[in-house]
């Protein structure tokens, strides 16, 4: 018995230490192939499609994006860790209601777009919806929210030579003559003058201050994909939005009468300057008097942008909008395009389909991710799989794992300790019985 209880003390200690071995060996989710991690697997409702774009718009064709010398160009704009609108608004690719009836529609080449309901914020269906582009003119839609909000329509802004050198689409504004806020407001959104939007922002308090007050506005309305480098929407440094933002803006904008009264004016009269008599100036949307009970909307274009497209129609009570970006006119315009999402919102909202996403009336702050100096499908699944290990660490041992593996430590402790004991109190009485 005696030899018995000696052997025992040292096999529970090696028994012991083998189960905490064997245990954090067979870790459930650790394994890993031999070239690393295991990839995390798509769950249900992602696209299986590699997510292009979601942290910077595509490199651009041309040098309208360099920085001034001496200045560098802004970082992007970090990426909420969770997608603004709900988890399918993250998704690539189509993001269409689960078995709804209605038929996409096809000749529909817009690289991302969204369908949303003014009124309820339902998103109906998209495509890309986060994907960061550029907007092109549709940036015009948060200036003029900005001049509504801050200046009064009557307020009269005397034209310069700046304002007529600017590149682009232009109404006529110019050195010695003079408008009211109002007329150039309806001239910014009917014929997207990029003149009109230098001047605006001049009368916002100077260019600087006019982007500044523009940034914080889609801050404010949660559209953090968006940072306007321009106010008439020419590309520049750190230009960047996605269709959902652009949805968000164009529903707060629809808020306002001024606005929603100038994109749908088919033509307004128009100053002129100097030796330059008055004019018509006409409102260049496709769409206005030709698809039925069209809201009206706001065109763009530029090398780096594509075209760029947004409007809005009614039909009984109900008021949809769409969002197309980076966009081509073949094998049909952006406004036939769309018609076609504008078709297929109705008949979705028809169905009563179940929304895929919302739009937000605001969004917490995104927070920046430390760069990994990999591209953004790489590094997103760097972290997935980095979040599989440790999950799978802390569940090492199942729910009740932990205090297990702490009382096994402290039993091999205690019989260590024990063992100790009796050898030190054997030779205590061999040492009595030789004296």
């Amino acid at each position: 018995m005696r030899f018995a209880a000696r052997r025992s003390v040292p096999a529970l200690f090696v028994s012991l230490c083998a189960l905490i071995v064997a245990a954090l060996l067979a870790t459930p989710g650790a394994k890993a192939a031999p070239g690393g991690p295991e990839k995390a697997q798509p769950t249900e409702g992602q696209n299986s499609a590699q997510c292009q774009n979601h942290d910077r718009p595509p490199p651009p064709v041309d040098t309208s994006e360099e920085p001034k010398p001496g200045e560098v160009s802004p970082q992007p704009l970090p990426v909420p860790d969770e997608p603004v609108g709900g988890t399918r608004m993250g998704e690539c690719g189509l993001v269409q209601p689960v078995g709804a009836d209605a038929v996409m529609p096809g000749d529909v080449t817009s690289a991302s777009w969204v369908i949303a309901d003014i009124d309820t914020g339902d998103v109906l269906a998209a495509k890309d919806p986060h994907a960061r582009e550029r907007p092109a003119s549709l940036i015009k839609t948060l200036l003029a929210i900005a001049v509504v909000r801050e200046l009064r329509l009557d307020e009269v802004v005397e034209g310069t030579q700046e304002d007529a050198n600017q590149e682009g689409t232009k109404v006529g504004v110019g050195p010695g003559g003079s408008y009211t806020v109002r007329q150039l407001l309806f001239a910014l959104v009917m014929r997207s003058g990029n003149d009109a939007a230098h001047a605006l922002a001049r009368q916002l308090g100077g260019l600087p201050s006019a982007l500044e007050k523009m940034n914080a506005l889609a801050k404010e309305l949660g559209a953090l994909d968006t940072r306007a480098a321009t106010p008439s929407g020419l590309d520049g440094p750190g230009m960047s939005t996605s269709a959902y933002d652009l949805s968000l803006v164009f529903r707060a904008a629809m808020k306002h009468k001024e606005f929603a009264e100038a994109i749908s004016t088919k033509s307004i009269d128009f100053p002129g300057y100097g030796s330059r008599p008055g004019y018509k100036v006409n409102n260049d949307n496709r769409l206005l008097g030709r698809y039925p009970g069209f809201l009206g909307g706001k065109t763009g274009f530029t090398d780096d942008a594509r075209h760029t497209y947004l409007g809005a129609a009614k039909k009984g009570q109900r008021r949809i909008s769409v969002v197309l970006l980076r966009g081509e006119s073949n094998p049909a315009p952006l406004a036939e395009q769309a018609a076609k999402l504008l078709d297929y919102g109705f008949a979705l909202a028809d169905e009563r389909a179940k929304p895929v996403g919302k739009l937000v009336d605001h969004a917490p702050e995104a927070q920046p991710k430390q760069n990994t100096g990999l591209g953004s499908a790489a590094a997103t699944d760097q972290q997935a799989a980095e979040r599989q290990v440790a999950d799978a660490q802390r569940s090492a041992f199942g729910t009740y794992g932990a205090p297990l593996v702490v009382l096994a430590g402290v039993a091999v402790l205690v019989s260590f300790a024990l063992w100790i004991r009796r050898k030190r109190a054997k030779a205590a009485r061999a040492a009595r019985m030789a004296g």
